[in-house]
């Protein structure tokens, strides 16, 4: 199962190969916020959800654990962090005690597909700009929703196509959009209120490609063997920020388990 995982883990960081995952954490470096925005994330939080001590989040694909931190720190909340790879748990576990929130915050590696087997009573589930990690659309809402509390609440960070588009149009081939219209549908077949519709904030997209593409450079100066894989990942990552520019649409969505 996790070598499956990690193929479409890969897909969702615009890796054409899993041969890539070792190197990311050298790559993204200089991001902590890997896709999702922790502000928007508070604010719906902050605004819908009755929060109390006992209050659980679990942020499944949580990356580098920019979002469990924030919501931790701003709302007081336990937040539960799984992602795959391990070093970016162990820089989730290092910046959740830079921001006082260590006892807040529990991340451990794991893979999001064998995690929702197993966790129950969760009072709200982040899934945050990962993709397809869960699966197809339709499968990822009913993983989430095997792991939510009645009446619990599932955020999702995603991008879709405008009604009259189509796949097309998409310059980064690795995963398969689908329309507004259609991620409704499948919200109410499924048994989700959807509670708030929150668009992508602008987002500075050429100051992280810089940053990306100059670590890849350092990486081929030391595995030239590696120059077609790297270089591939820079120009995937490119062709995904001029689709959120020109071709799909960034959005949170806070949805309710009816």
């Amino acid at each position: 199962m996790i070598r499956e995982t990690e193929k479409k883990l890969a897909r969702s960081l615009t890796a054409e190969t899993t041969d890539l995952l070792p190197f990311l954490p050298y790559l993204l470096q200089d991001l902590w916020e890997l896709g999702s925005s922790p502000r928007d994330i508070i604010k719906l939080i902050k605004k819908h959800m009755p929060l109390t001590n006992d209050t659980k989040i679990l942020d499944l694909a949580c990356g580098k654990g920019a979002v469990s931190i924030k919501v931790a720190e701003s709302l007081g909340v336990n937040v539960y962090g799984v992602d795959l790879i391990p070093d970016f748990i162990e820089y989730a576990k290092q910046k959740a005690k830079e921001f006082n929130v260590g006892s807040l915050c529990c991340f451990v590696p794991g893979d999001a597909n064998e995690i929702v087997n197993t966790a129950v009573s969760y009072d709200c589930v982040i899934f945050g700009a990962a993709g397809n990690v869960l699966g197809n659309p339709q499968e990822t809402l009913n993983k989430l929703l095997k792991i939510v509390e009645s009446s619990g609440y599932i955020i999702i960070n995603e991008a879709y196509l405008p009604d009259d588009s189509s796949n097309e149009k998409v310059k980064y081939k690795n995963y398969e959009y689908i329309t507004h219209k259609q991620w409704l549908c499948l919200f109410k077949n499924s048994g989700l209120r959807l509670v708030e519709e929150m668009p992508g904030e602008e987002y500075d997209f050429d100051t992280d490609n810089k940053a990306i593409a100059r670590r890849a450079n350092e990486l081929i100066v030391k595995h030239p063997e590696k120059q077609a894989m790297l270089e591939g990942y820079v120009n995937s990552q490119l062709k995904e920020c001029e689709d959120l520019e020109n071709n799909i649409t960034s959005v949170t969505w806070m949805l309710q388990k009816l």
